[in-house]
């Protein structure tokens, strides 16, 4: 076989690298091969398709739906190809499988394209990423659509990229790109930001509950992060994106208990009491906590506080929360009360840590006056 001649027309359906079954039209002409033999294999009945403008198929059946993801990437990506300067050897192409030249595994690792001299290779996709209700599909939500059941692909793009949505491509501009998650291979906007531009398609709000749900039962952010972002697209107007942020909000929450039950138990800390009212004997009330230790006077507090929508309002309304916070834990230390705070993703991703914090303060208890006998009263 040479291995210098022109990409094959034959079916690519089998080969394991979609990247090598869905190229550009800059990339093929860094493969030698030219605009109109293109354009020849693209015609009725041909080998190849062309899925958006200026990306094509190499084979002739449906795309997959990580073809599709890739067509949509490279369109919206417009990564460079490869051109040379006067008179130059016709590179290498990729080569399909035979007996000779089997399909990798798909553990193996990508085959590079080969090039000729010494410039990096470009990256494959430029400053683009997948989000919306495909990027949650990748990230493997129960919940999302699968890819080939998706009419489009909703992906980043910097505000100033002058392409149009076309096809199975939706552009979304931004101001301010998030850094990229790599999932299978493929540049994904972070959680949030895929929930925030899923739900600002959806009109369903159980689609959207089971959605946002998903994201904090799955481990895969917080509560806070994904209001935030709902925040930032002005979605919290919408009645059922709120309904389904209370239920979130209590989700995460009910999440954090559970995870303080098991750091507690998994780190061997003395058992508190959980979820008490504290009161003054005959006085005022002082507050709740998630979980005290009565002789040592240590309280614990989890900080699920999420931004609430509406601007300016909600930003004083916030602080005023937070004032609250502030005045609470302050009456109780003045009483001799230590009072931690805690936050559900400290619990979630260090728990040994915030068990050490929490020990320390029970150790701490006998180097300090007594505290004030306090009333403790379940909530």
């Amino acid at each position: 076989m040479n291995h210098n001649t022109p990409l094959s027309p034959r079916p690519l359906r089998h080969l394991s690298d979609v990247r090598l079954r869905v190229l550009s039209s800059a990339q093929l002409r860094a493969h030698g091969v030219s605009a109109a033999e293109t354009n020849a294999q693209c015609r009725p009945g041909g080998a190849w398709q062309q899925l958006l403008p200026g990306v094509f198929l190499l084979h002739p059946g449906p795309p997959t739906g990580q073809e599709r993801v890739h067509a949509v990437l490279l369109y919206a990506g417009r990564p460079p190809g490869r051109s040379g300067h006067g008179t130059r050897a016709r590179p290498a192409v990729p080569v399909q499988p035979s007996d000779e030249h089997p399909a990798p595994r798909a553990t193996e690792a990508a085959p590079r394209l080969p090039h000729q001299g010494t410039d990096p290779v470009p990256a494959p996709y430029g400053e683009v990423m997948i989000t919306g209700l495909a990027a949650l599909a990748l990230y493997g939500f129960s919940s999302a659509p699968p890819l080939l059941s998706l009419d489009r692909f909703d992906v980043l793009v910097p505000r100033t990229r002058r392409l149009r949505s076309t096809g199975c491509a939706r552009l979304v501009r931004t101001a301010a790109l998030p850094v990229a998650r790599q999932v299978t291979g493929v540049p994904v906007a972070p959680v949030p930001r895929a929930l925030a531009d899923a739900v600002g398609g959806l009109t369903d709000a159980d689609a959207v509950r089971r959605l946002l749900t998903e994201a904090v039962r799955g481990g895969h952010c917080e509560p806070t992060a994904v209001v935030r972002e709902l925040t930032r697209a002005r979605l919290m107007g919408r009645p059922h994106v709120v309904n389904a942020v209370d239920a979130l909000v209590a989700e995460g929450r009910t999440i954090a208990e559970d995870r303080l039950y098991a750091m507690v138990s998994e780190w061997g800390l003395p058992d508190p009491v959980w979820n008490v009212d504290l009161r003054l004997p005959g006085g005022p009330h002082l507050g709740g906590v998630d979980a005290y230790w009565p002789d040592q006077a240590v309280a614990v507090e989890l900080d699920t506080r999420a931004p609430r929508p509406g601007g300016r309002r909600d930003s004083a309304a916030e602080s005023l929360q937070w004032t609250e916070y502030a005045r609470k834990r302050e009456h109780l230390e003045r009483l001799g009360i230590t009072v931690v705070h805690l936050t559900p993703r400290k619990l979630r991703d260090a728990p040994e840590q915030q068990a050490t914090i929490v020990r320390t303060a029970l150790m701490a208890a006998d180097d300090r006056d007594p505290a004030a006998y306090v009333v403790v009263l379940p909530r």
